[in-house]
């Protein structure tokens, strides 16, 4: 073969070379290219949860993301204090966060328990915030980040409260996350009508499987003694399968009755408490769980005359129940997610669906206990929304003794509260509660005052077997963030309620009593200890002379 030709036709074979690898790069590079057109939206993200469960994609790669107490990248958090905080904070550990999740490698995409494992994760107080999404998406693996920020979890604190006309305060030392564990550790002094005392506290809930909960308590105080322990496993999720545990806890202390705001008898209570149970569960089956528990229970109660002290004219009966039990509780899974109700600017969860637990006991002499009797508990919630947005929230409870033909002590209690918002910053607020009580330990009565729903009224001020309270607000959460810690609202109120139906209750002012007053909310947001002060101004409408015309209040609670 000539020169010329052969040089042809190696020229021939390196074009169809060529041309072969250009095919063969041109495929290769598709391939991701289509891979990631298969898997992204119209607008370059990725499949939401909901997407990605109708598409029976699995958890892949799931990546702890901790984010520690301030966000430095945030240049209103970027400053020398926060950066300082930052360093003397030591972050939840990865291994918490994930022994937390409701999910794992190769389980299904749920939406369900996407949202579950949020509000479990919201719930632990040394976390600020939680969020979950979705980071690659392929041959039907998803892999998921699940993003926390911390809450400044040492709390040093000292506080003063007053309500009623009485005065609080306390001194402690408390670590809601020791070394990042999820371990709360507290030691502290603290002071109030009715005592004062030192205080130790621990508790464990991430012990053994990571979903035990391993507690103690005592507490030294200037009338008595308390000691408390418990190890239970809890239904933690509702598609959990089983839980067991066991508490017992003693308590010596002196009770006090109370007449008008004012102390008119005492008396020292002994009281034992104990509890060991098991219980199992098919999981969470169209939307409902249903659950069973037996165990038993002991209570024990002795009463004495407390020398130095007033007595009351008869004495409470000493009492010992031991009771085995059946529990039997049934959950509707439905959960609104919502804002600027009991918090401000937070995501609360509202728990909408039927939930209801009924246990019946049978305590009898040969067990020890102090009668026969079947011992009765139970409650029931639900929620409503009459119109969008508009959330009526009732409950209801029912504990007691029956032998011999007869109730012989009960207790009723029953609630609802409504919110209506107004604007996205103001709301008006609804509630209403009654109890009914009958028992021989007079401490255990309702009262009513400035401690327990009337704020322009001393505390304990009427005293009854019967309770009636309703509250109106208007609320008001504004977008101030003071510092990036505290947020800030507001309320305007009015109080109505009356206690009645005992002997010894308030004879100098017996009716129906009521208030209005103003208060200011301030939401510390970036602690563990995270509760909110308020503080309230109240004018008592119904006043004898010897109420103050204003009330000032200040208090912790844990809501607006």
């Amino acid at each position: 073969m000539a020169p010329a030709q052969l040089a042809e036709r190696a020229i021939s074979a390196s074009r169809h070379c060529v041309r072969a690898a250009l095919a063969w790069g041109l495929t290769l590079a598709s391939m991701p290219l289509f891979a990631v057109a298969q898997t992204l939206g119209a607008d370059g993200s990725l499949p939401s949860f909901a997407a990605l469960q109708a598409a029976d994609a699995v958890v892949g790669e799931i990546r702890i993301v901790n984010e520690d107490v301030f966000d430095l990248n945030d240049p209103a958090e970027n400053n020398a204090l926060f950066r300082l905080a930052n360093r003397l904070h030591i972050q939840t550990r990865s291994s918490v966060i994930r022994g937390s999740l409701l999910f794992k490698r190769g389980d299904p995409v749920s939406v369900r328990v996407i949202d579950e494992t949020e509000r479990l994760l919201r719930a632990r107080r040394y976390i600020f915030d939680v969020r979950l999404r979705p980071v690659m998406y392929r041959d039907g693996v998803v892999d998921i980040e699940v993003m926390t920020r911390d809450t400044w979890s040492l709390d040093p604190g000292i506080s003063v409260g007053r309500s009623g006309g009485a005065t609080s305060s306390s001194v402690v030392l408390r670590e809601y996350n020791l070394l990042g564990t999820g371990v709360s550790l507290s030691l502290g002094h603290s002071r109030n009508v009715d005592r004062s005392g030192n205080e130790f506290q621990f508790q464990y809930d991430r012990a053994f499987d990571g979903w035990t909960t391993l507690s103690y308590s005592q507490a030294d105080n200037s009338d008595g003694k308390r000691r408390a322990a418990s190890l239970w496993r809890p239904f933690y999720a509702l598609d959990t399968r089983w839980a067991a545990g066991a508490m017992a806890s003693t308590e010596d202390r002196v009770d006090s009755v109370y007449g008008a705001g004012i102390v008119t008898s005492q008396y020292r209570h002994r009281q034992g408490l104990g509890e060991v149970f098991g219980g199992w569960s098919g999981g969470l089956v169209s939307g409902w769980t249903q659950r069973y528990t037996v165990g038993v229970q002991a209570r024990d109660d002795i009463y004495k005359i407390e020398p130095g002290v007033l007595a009351p004219r008869q004495l409470p009966p000493d009492q010992k129940m031991v009771a085995p039990f059946v529990r039997f509780e049934v959950i509707e899974d439905e959960f609104h997610r919502l804002s600027n109700r009991n918090q401000i600017g937070r995501p609360e969860f509202f728990a909408m669906g039927l939930a209801s637990v009924l246990q019946l006991g049978r305590a009898t002499t040969g067990m020890g206990s102090s009668r026969n009797a079947w011992v009765i508990s139970g409650s029931v919630s639900k929620g409503f929304e009459p119109r969008p947005q508009h959330e009526l929230l009732t409950s209801a409870s029912l504990s007691g003794q029956y032998g011999a033909g007869r109730l012989l002590q009960h207790s009723l209690s029953a609630s609802a509260r409504y919110y209506l918002p107004l604007t996205a910053r103001y709301l008006l607020y609804g509630s209403a509660a009654v109890d009914v009580v009958k028992t021989p330990d007079l401490s255990e009565r309702p009262t009513l005052g400035g401690d327990t729903g009337l704020r322009g009224y001393p505390l304990r001020y009427q005293t009854g077997e019967r309770r009636a309270v309703f509250t109106g607000e208007f609320r008001g959460y504004s977008d101030v963030y003071l510092f990036h810690l505290f947020r800030i609202g507001g309320a305007a109120f009015y109080d109505l309620g009356r206690a009645w139906g005992a002997a010894d209750g308030n004879a100098a002012n017996p009716r129906w009593l009521s208030d209005v007053g103003v208060g200011l909310r301030i939401f510390n947001v970036r602690a563990a200890f995270g509760n909110v002060l308020h503080l309230d101004l109240a004018v008592p409408l119904h006043r004898d002379p010897g109420i103050k015309s204003v009330q000032f209040l200040v208090k912790t609670k844990a809501s607006f």
